[in-house]
């Protein structure tokens, strides 16, 4: 017989992990509420928003897009289309081969015609791998530049292209991701609105497999075939849309994602640009602008724009869902440990005393506790800890709140964006929202547990390989004479990035 008083303990632990589960959702409500509103608000303020006059004007801050590469030979061409393309008065696009051993630098300098040019790079921030050569289209107009150097990870690539930028914005994008049109106008825009105190701005990224690209930019929106893929859609709408809406609208805003943020350039210089020893380097360079900022006493906004859209390559297989699990959830443990000192810290106002708490809390003990309440809530009723009806309020609050969050976060986006305009990818979303409960959660509780537990253990960073498949890209059928040629070198493309 079990002893009485580790009977209670599993009573006491159950009910612990049962109001944990209500109050993380309950704040997951607030956040997709707030989100709702700012939504309402955007929507009725769009046909007065002024981006044709930002576009127009000759007082429009030029951006310097970067882009860090490695192995990237699969999207690389269409994702540097989709840059190029681009609707912005003044910007260039710096992509940076971070010492690729794929064939990344061969497809675009045969897309772009690219030639060698000398060129002197300043160190306003510090990197380790050193610059190979600089090379510019030959015979286009494009405002590209290809930087190949030593590989150094994803944090040297990307201050390599911060010293080359010209610009006083830069924006950081990943390497697979494909730009909206308007998208870099539009997070841009609160530079335009309030100069002197925007320092940071971020935009949505969205899921790109299953979509169609032509020419670099996104033409067919669909939900991916593979149900892996589909559960992040609705988990990326939930977290990268609504979540970080709700925290731009509280003034707590802490992560801007690496594949589609701006910031102040003379800002980065200042702060010695992204930490090479974090892994979570595109959150952590957030959160060390908040503390200097505040250490100054400065009046500064980072704000999230819930416009502009980059469309990125998910992770359609576990192994490598798991790995890129497994390293977000390790470079928020790093971030938190390495900024501990601002958690309930009044210095730093609601950074310190609402959003870093809430991080501590509600991202990084949610998978620990996630999976303490699949052992324990079983242990606790197949010991009589507690009863069949406790064990159904606990599904009802860890899964089907959650499940009603989802439901929730697809109701918003849907009246407020309306991406997916078949009632086929509807009904999937709704139905990847009931599977995301199901394996998925349990899943990448271990996983993220698994990158906590590699933070505390330390050891050495690594960039790590993404396999990448590339983007469907099929184009409309016209005349034969006329698409042979295009349909041939896109065809060979997807091919060989399958």
């Amino acid at each position: 017989m079990i002893a009485d008083w580790i009977r209670e303990l599993l009573r006491l632990a159950d009910i612990f992990i049962l109001t944990y589960f209500l109050v993380i959702n309950s704040s997951y409500l607030v956040l997709i509420g707030l989100a709702g509103a700012e939504f309402v608000h955007h929507l009725r303020r769009v046909p007065f928003a002024g981006h044709e006059e930002t576009y127009r004007s000759p007082l429009t801050e030029p951006v310097s897009v970067l882009v860090p590469a490695y192995n990237e030979s699969a999207g690389i061409v269409q994702s540097v289309q989709a840059m190029l393309a681009l609707r912005y008065p003044v910007f260039e696009v710096i992509v940076v081969d971070d010492g690729s051993s794929d064939d990344t630098f061969e497809r675009l300098r045969e897309e772009f015609g690219l030639v060698e040019v000398p060129r002197v790079v300043p160190d306003a921030t510090p990197t380790r791998g050193r610059i190979l050569s600089v090379h510019v289209p030959k015979d286009r107009p494009d405002p590209l530049v290809v930087v190949r150097k030593e590989n150094g990870g994803k944090t040297d690539a990307v201050n390599t292209g911060i010293n080359v930028a010209r610009y006083p914005l830069v924006c950081m994008v990943d390497a697979d991701s494909v730009l909206d049109p308007q998208a870099l106008l539009s997070v841009a825009k609160p530079f335009s609105d309030d100069p002197v105190r925007t320092v940071a701005s971020g935009g949505v990224v969205r899921v790109a497999n299953g979509c169609t690209v032509v020419a670099g930019r996104i033409v067919d929106v669909r939900m991916p075939r593979n149900w892996l893929v589909r559960v992040q859609v609705v988990e990326y709408l939930r977290a990268f849309l609504l979540g970080r809406t709700g925290w731009s609208r509280l003034g707590g805003l802490l992560i801007i994602s690496g594949a589609f943020g701006i910031f102040r350039r003379d800002l980065l210089v200042e702060i010695g640009g992204l930490d090479h020893d974090c892994i979570g380097e595109d959150a952590e360079l957030v959160v060390r602008l908040h503390r200097h900022l505040r250490r100054q006493k400065r009046d500064y906004r980072i704000v999230f724009v819930a416009e502009p859209v980059s469309w990125s390559e998910a992770p359609s297989t576990l192994k490598v869902l798991s790995k890129q699990r497994r390293r977000w959830h390790r470079g928020i443990t790093e971030i938190l440990t390495k900024h501990r000192g601002m958690i309930l810290n009044p210095r730093y106002g609601r950074i310190g005393l609402v959003a870093l708490p809430y991080y501590v809390l509600f991202e990084l003990l949610a998978p620990v506790i996630e999976l303490a309440g699949v052992i324990l809530v079983p242990l606790g009723l197949y010991f009589g800890a507690i009863d069949a009806g406790f064990a159904l309020v606990f599904v009802a609050v860890a899964y089907g709140y959650a499940l009603v969050l989802n439901l929730v976060a697809l109701a918003v986006e849907e009246y407020s964006f309306h991406r997916y305009h078949r009632w086929t990818d509807l009904v999937a979303s709704v139905l990847a929202a009931v599977l995301e409960n199901v394996g998925y959660r349990q899943l990448t509780a271990v996983w993220r547990t698994m990158g906590m537990w590699a933070a505390i253990r330390g050891g050495r960073h690594d960039w790590g390989t993404m396999t990448r498949t590339g983007f469907q890209t099929v184009l409309t059928p016209e005349p034969p004479k006329q698409e042979e040629p295009v349909t041939a070198r896109e065809g060979a493309r997807a091919e060989s990035g399958s």
